[in-house]
């Protein structure tokens, strides 16, 4: 498994009014390995994760899951990538209203067409995993900021997809658990042998990462990694 994004370009607006956040931007992300996305807010971290997990599709450019181009897929073929390939963790947990924790994994089961019946087990588990066991049968609203991440990361790791694009993870979760969430992560790349993005402000997680990318650096034509945590 691998993800390259090849000569993208991610413009928005009219020419009389055009941002353009990429302009031919090259970078490949290899299996087994967790890369951390650095920089500063409004350096285009999210805007790569949307890109590369099939979106946003890009102004222009290639965007290569092992070989397959998202880029030009239909959107019933980009939804179906998105449901069998790939986990997604979004800042703001994005979870389903009104399903307690542990069936926000569930549903993600359900979308793939297994019962969610015989996961509920290992559903619960995983919750337990990222600190909320005791949280099993709370809804969205009955959660913290940072537990309501923690079901978003719980559910994105759920179905061992093979690329995992996580945006923020310890954004909102105690210091404390900053750093265990951020193991986690890099236990499971390497143990599922996924591609693993985190776009990320937490020196936890680029500490974890097997490589650290600067946006700055990756958008100004210099796609080597460059670390700022040490």
């Amino acid at each position: 498994m691998s993800l390259e994004l090849s000569d993208v370009t991610v413009a928005f607006g009219s020419a009389d009014a055009r941002t353009t956040v990429f302009d031919s931007l090259g970078v490949t992300f290899e299996a087994g390995r967790m890369t951390a996305l650095v920089g500063p807010s409004g350096s285009g971290k999210s805007t790569l994760l949307a890109v590369a997990g099939a979106l946003l599709r890009p102004t222009a450019g290639q965007v290569l899951l092992d070989g397959q181009d998202l880029a030009v897929l239909s959107e019933a073929q980009r939804a179906r990538v998105r449901r069998e390939r790939i986990g997604y963790m979004f800042q703001s947990g994005n979870l389903f209203s009104g399903l307690a924790a542990s069936d926000q994994l569930l549903a993600a089961v359900s979308l793939t067409g297994q019962r969610p019946r015989a996961h509920r087990c290992r559903a619960e588990e995983a919750l337990t995993r990222v600190g909320l066991g005791h949280r099993l049968r709370h809804r969205p609203e009955q959660l913290s900021g940072g537990e309501r991440q923690r079901v978003a990361l719980a559910r994105a790791l759920f179905l061992s997809p093979k690329l995992l694009l996580i945006d923020e993870p310890t954004a909102a979760v105690d210091r404390s658990q900053a750093g265990d969430l951020a193991a986690l992560l890099a236990e499971r790349t390497h143990q599922d042998d996924c591609v693993t993005v985190v776009a990320t402000h937490d020196p936890a997680v680029a500490e974890a990462a097997d490589r650290v990318v600067d946006m700055a650096a990756l958008t100004a034509g210099a796609a080597r990694p460059v670390a700022l945590f040490s």
